[in-house]
């Protein structure tokens, strides 16, 4: 296993706060939008349905307004890699229930960010086959909450990180 350098190792330890974060808000005991301290003020996150949005307030605004129908879902991380100021993770889109082998109804999800120091990212893309999710949900039979909000007409496709070299 690699040593990780000291900016390396905060970057990690910045994620994985990041994900316990996350994780109260599956719980439903934190505001989806409280993901929004872990990102600077100009950061960029792109989300493979809604595209990009851009900066720490309207991330956090996203969040709560893209997680509207999903509860019950789960995102458990398989790995997580960090070179510089990149971190890797890969993770799972997990739907309530299981199948018949009693394997859980999940799709495999990317996520690259850039850590911009100080315990924040400015930079998140999230890749994942949206094909698969949605063949994912017809054989788990789920149905979003009533609530649930759908990504409008051409999103932003634009995955240029705010900055393209460390600092």
């Amino acid at each position: 296993m690699a040593t990780l350098n000291e900016r390396e190792q905060r970057a990690l330890e910045s994620y994985r706060a990041y994900v316990a974060q996350r994780e109260r808000c599956v719980a439903g005991e934190a505001a989806w939008s409280t993901i929004g301290q872990w990102f600077t003020d100009d950061a960029v996150f792109i989300d493979p349905a809604w595209g990009r949005v851009q900066g720490r307030e309207e991330i956090a605004r996203f969040f709560d307004h893209s997680m509207n129908g999903f509860e019950g879902w789960s995102f458990p991380e398989e790995w997580t890699m960090v070179d510089g100021d990149r971190l890797v993770t890969f993770w799972w889109n997990r739907v309530p229930g299981t199948r018949e082998d009693g394997a859980p109804y999940q799709a495999p999800a990317f996520s690259l960010l850039h850590y911009a120091g100080d315990g924040l990212f400015d930079y998140e893309l999230d890749l994942m086959n949206i094909t698969e999710v949605g063949e994912l949900l017809a054989a788990s039979g789920w149905l979003p909450g009533a609530d649930m909000t759908f990504p409008g007409p051409h999103p932003d496709r634009n995955v240029t990180p705010p900055r393209l070299t460390s600092p």
